[in-house]
């Protein structure tokens, strides 16, 4: 079942890919499997299927995981990353997609700096400026950016977004191009310890309109493992 769901999603993928106009057809997307509140036999099942990215959302949960899964696979953490569990983060995670505060960013640079790590990082932006949603604003962007620049354990690696859970789907459709253009324009910021390739945004209800967009990475759960087990 989760097999064929991955097969699906990877088929959408490619579709959307088809119907781009703005980004090249043939430029790459990374999928990764959202696998928080599924166990770890279901995270193995994904895998077998050809997951090769995996994204967790609790740094818990994600740690218990870890531990015992017997697969080799790059660590996504998607979810809002609390300062306090920085030490944590930096042992597990390959890329972390929520870096929201200069605070955090400090953190996350102190830690991976304690164990010889240079920690890639995306930064989490709220151009839709929703209050339940974690982010920078997009006018406070370039400052956040240039803080990470001077963080010696950090490495930017690109952006990620949430966009709002609209019930057309369309609508989504103006946050993604502008997040596009912004990642764009980010790319030509002068940094030297920089390397931007990725923007992470889309989901399971609005990955296709992403990937037409422009996103590179999009993390996907229900539609690969059916509703989160609680």
């Amino acid at each position: 079942m989760i097999k064929e769901k991955f097969h699906e999603v990877e088929a959408a993928i490619a579709a959307s890919m088809e119907r781009r106009t703005r980004v090249p057809k043939d430029a790459p997307v990374k999928l990764i499997a959202v696998t928080k509140n599924h166990d770890v036999a279901a995270m193995r099942e994904a895998i077998d299927a050809g997951a090769t990215d995996v994204g967790e959302n609790r740094i818990q949960e994600a740690k218990e995981k870890y531990a015992v899964l017997d697969r080799e696979v790059t660590w996504h953490l998607i979810g809002h990353l609390q300062t306090n569990k920085a030490k944590v983060a930096v042992q597990i995670f390959d890329l972390i997609h929520s870096v929201d505060t200069p605070h955090l960013a400090k953190a996350l640079d102190k830690e991976a700096g304690k164990i010889g790590k240079v920690q890639d990082i995306l930064v989490q932006v709220n151009l839709a400026k929703e209050d339940s949603k974690s982010g920078v604003y997009k006018e406070d962007l370039r400052a956040m950016l240039d803080l990470v620049e001077t963080l010696p354990h950090l490495c930017l690696r690109g952006l990620m977004c949430i966009a709002p859970n609209y019930e057309d789907v369309e609508l989504c459709r103006p946050l993604f191009r502008e997040m596009h253009e912004i990642y764009q324009q980010v790319k030509e910021l002068p940094y030297p310890t920089a390397n931007i390739t990725y923007l992470s945004m889309g989901m399971t209800h609005d990955y296709p309109i992403a990937v037409e967009e422009g996103a590179n990475i999009v993390r996907v759960g229900t539609a690969i493992f059916g509703p989160r087990q609680y």
